[in-house]
């Protein structure tokens, strides 16, 4: 039973990063109707953010993790402003691709301004584990589940509480009624980015002092999220926080009774089962 429990805490840590990630896909798709691959990028931005706040400025760790974050979610607005607007197409292949291009040039910049080598974060608290119900977790695991919460709530309460928010919702629901009723679709456009800039970041932030920090460290993360935006039904909110823990559990059980050797498998093992059998994912709409 302890080690059953060990394995559940780790998975809903994972899940909780990977549950981020699939929000910031489910954000653009939403306002947007394209994938965003440069959604896996922001994770490792917002790492690279942090270690320079903590090892550059000197910041203390909860002004450097709010700097790093508010910095992810500036270059992500730069980006949909200066890289996407233009685009003359409204195809949404074209965009796609384009966010590939894009994503492959910011990864280059972070390689080009940080390096390629690996570098380490440390945590939030200091690293002593705490026992619950006899599993051994650390304050990081902890730091990460309350600050996804935390995110979800206030993602919860910006959408259905803020005028901007319901204009989101609209331009999600219906774009050409909102188009018509005068909704700034630049606007919308903008926040979207800079929203699912904000969830990568924190996710870079949350996961790299219990991981390695490098220029291409959230490309298997934000895939990982990409899967679980689809286990769960992309575009839908609940559905990202559902398939991302969904996923992190399997991971985590799948590692600890069979082969960890197989741990990344399981994510795209899932992706593919899901696609066969129920390509709208658990809570997608058909």
């Amino acid at each position: 039973m302890t080690d059953f429990l060990q394995f559940i805490f780790s998975g809903l840590t994972n899940g909780a990063i990977y549950a981020l990630i699939a929000l910031g896909f489910c954000v653009v798709n939403n306002t947007m109707g394209i994938l965003n691959f440069i959604q896996v990028d922001f994770v490792t931005l917002g790492g690279m953010l942090m270690f320079s706040a903590l090892f550059g400025i000197g910041l203390p760790v909860i002004p450097g993790l709010l700097l790093a974050v508010a910095g992810v979610a500036l270059i992500a607005m730069l980006i949909e402003r200066f890289g996407l607007r233009p685009a003359r197409s409204e195809n949404h292949m074209v965009l796609v691709f384009l966010t590939v291009g894009l994503s492959i040039i910011l990864r280059g910049v972070i390689k080009l301004v940080w390096g390629k080598n690996r570098m380490a974060l440390p945590p939030l608290t200091p690293d002593v584990p705490v026992e619950i119900f006899g599993a051994s977790v650390l304050p990081q695991a902890l730091w990460i589940l309350l600050l996804t919460v935390i995110a979800i709530a206030l993602l919860t309460w910006f959408f259905y509480r803020t005028p901007l928010g319901l204009s989101m919702r609209a331009v999600a629901s219906n774009p050409k009624a909102a188009a018509i009723v005068g909704i700034p679709a630049g606007r919308v456009r903008l926040t979207s980015y800079a929203i699912a800039g904000a969830l990568g970041g924190l996710a870079g932030v949350l996961v790299t002092p219990i991981t390695t920090l490098s220029y291409d460290v959230g490309v298997l993360l934000g895939l990982k999220g990409f899967a679980a935006a689809i286990l769960g039904g992309f575009g839908s909110f609940p559905g990202a926080v559902l398939g991302g823990l969904g996923l992190g559990l399997l991971e985590s059980l799948s590692s600890g009774y069979f082969s960890s050797a197989y741990k990344d498998v399981v994510a795209f093992v899932v992706l593919v089962l899901v696609l066969f059998v129920k390509p709208t994912g658990l809570l997608g709409k058909e």
